[in-house]
């Protein structure tokens, strides 16, 4: 790495009194310049220790293509960076995890011979599990961002837990806005009953961001998602709704190692 300004990209988690860790803490304070894309009460928060902060929130507007205002962002870290700056960026929940931003500002900088690195936080997908009681490892998981799985030909195993990021936005490929839209929702619905009986159970889910509110799981069937509520950050859980097959071949072949 030649010499130069950095990056360090940092996850406040989702509540972030309880979930930032004391290493994040330690790098917003030692930057020259900190960017921050995250929730009010976060910005809040880290504009107390360092009132020179810059919230990457400015950059939304609704009738702009996110994908734009997301260059505009990078463009803004990488100017700082490459003007020799300590950067540190602060994103919401884990900074790698449903966020272009940090990724692409991060290969953008590594590209410049600069250096860069992520240090995890605290995801929603970490509060799923936790408030659902919900565990990956015991029937696996598919986790997708809901857009994605409409517009590419994705297979979904029904024996698996499966997460669907975003599903207000399910359809949304012009990127603008963020309003739900009960005729792009029932499109998911048609697409998903490929896998599952309308009258499967699903989870609408939020986690909480204040200690003092509760998690959001909103249980109905899956033909009920056009009309139900939703806000950018709602994930739709499917629960397994079948048991998988023993696979009797492989199981046999273990047993005969012994």
């Amino acid at each position: 790495m030649r010499q130069g300004g950095q990056l360090v990209v940092v996850g406040c988690g989702i509540q972030l009194g309880r979930h930032i860790t004391e290493r994040a803490v330690s790098e917003i304070q030692a930057a020259d310049t900190v960017f921050v894309l995250a929730d009010a009460l976060a910005f809040d928060w880290i504009a107390t220790r360092r009132p020179d902060a810059v919230d990457l929130t400015d950059y939304y507007d609704d009738r702009t293509d996110r994908r734009e205002t997301y260059r505009a962002m990078k463009a803004s870290i990488m100017e700082a960076v490459s003007g020799g700056k300590r950067v540190c960026t602060v994103f919401y929940g884990h900074p790698g995890v449903f966020a272009q931003v940090p990724h692409d500002a991060i290969a953008q900088v590594r590209a410049a011979g600069l250096a860069a690195r992520m240090e995890p936080g605290i995801s929603a997908e970490a509060c799923l599990y936790a408030d659902l009681g919900l565990d990956p490892g015991e029937r696996g998981v598919q986790s997708i961002e809901a857009t994605r799985f409409l517009a590419y030909k994705h297979s979904l195993d029904p024996t698996a837990l499966v997460l669907l990021w975003q599903v207000a936005l399910a359809g949304n490929l012009a990127c603008i806005g963020f309003e739900p839209d009960p005729k792009r929702l029932q499109l998911l619905v048609d697409k998903l009953s490929h896998w599952y009986r309308p009258e499967t159970p699903v989870i609408l889910y939020e986690a909480a961001q204040l200690p003092i509110e509760p998690f959001r799981a909103d249980r109905m069937t899956l033909a009920d998602l056009p009309t139900a509520r939703y806000k950018e950050y709602t994930t739709l859980v499917i629960p397994p709704a079948v048991e998988a097959d023993r696979d009797e071949h492989w199981t046999q072949a273990i047993e005969a190692l012994d």
